[in-house]
């Protein structure tokens, strides 16, 4: 088989309702040299069960990357779901975020050699992320400012993200204030860099390891490029029991060392040493 031009990895935990919608949008990708490779930190039998099934009806090329569930512990799964990945261009999200029919052209397109992507979500209340479906996915119409509207949203100014042709995404995307950062829902960039910085540190929990990564990407001389209002994904709203007050300090601690120390590999990556 050959290999793909993109991996997508996507994380989850025991939320498959989310994660089928999710899946859905990556069945209506107009890009379809993809494959998907499921970060599972520990998710029960049924999101296995679910997956195998979704592989055989899709036809979609579905690798699932499961570990034992042993409290938070996303960036081991998403490091091992990196090296199964068999693209040479790899593209991060989560298992709450449904990407627009364009979400992998448009990284595909915009990725260079030097550089990865940062992209951005818009956020939606409970009462719409639970009436969205198959059929609103496959439409597009769950990406409507009209639709959403209608099933609980409230008009703000972020609406941009969704309603921007894309003349006046790229104009928004120079102009915007917020950091091109590696955002763990919506990020990309090549995978020979990734391994080169040693992927995730594992001893981080809840809070700012995706960032970390990105820190030391450009500690590495990677440069990152703004596509926040290009490559657009809708984020399930979700309670977050495992946010805790003590990982995000300890993830602060290990992003300021990085920072100021300017360190481009971890010790506690990939290749532990």
């Amino acid at each position: 088989m050959n290999s793909p031009q993109i991996s997508v990895v996507i994380s989850t935990y025991n939320a498959l309702e989310w994660l089928k919608k999710v899946l859905w949008g990556y069945a209506e990708q107009t890009f379809k040299d993809f494959e998907l490779v499921i970060a599972d930190d520990g998710s029960r039998s049924d999101t296995a069960d679910y997956i195998q099934d979704f592989a055989h009806e899709s036809g979609l090329n579905i690798q699932h990357v499961w570990q034992e569930d042993d409290g938070f512990q996303k960036s081991r799964i998403l490091n091992k779901a990196l090296e199964a990945c068999r693209a040479d261009y790899v593209v991060m999200s989560d298992g709450d975020c449904i990407p627009r029919k364009d979400f992998l052209a448009v990284h595909y397109s915009h990725r260079a050699p030097g550089y990865f992507l940062s992209g951005g979500y818009f956020m939606l209340p409970m009462e719409t992320s639970k009436a969205i479906d198959q059929k609103a996915i496959a439409s597009g119409v769950c990406f409507e400012k009209a639709w959403l509207l209608q099933t609980g949203m409230t008009s703000n100014f972020k609406f941009r993200k969704l309603t921007a042709g894309k003349s006046l995404a790229k104009i928004l995307n120079a102009i915007t204030p917020t950091n091109a950062s590696w955002n763990g829902h919506n990020a990309s960039g090549w995978k020979a860099d990734l391994l080169a910085v040693n992927g995730f540190d594992e001893r981080m929990q809840y809070g700012g390891q995706d960032r970390e990564l990105g820190e030391r990407l450009m500690n590495y001389g990677i440069k990152s490029k703004q596509i926040r209002y290009s490559a657009v994904c809708i984020h399930l709203d979700h309670p977050r029991g495992y946010k805790n007050q003590d990982s995000i300090d300890k993830n602060r601690a290990i992003r300021s060392k990085t920072r100021n120390e300017k360190r481009v590999w971890t010790a506690y990556g990939l290749v532990k040493k």
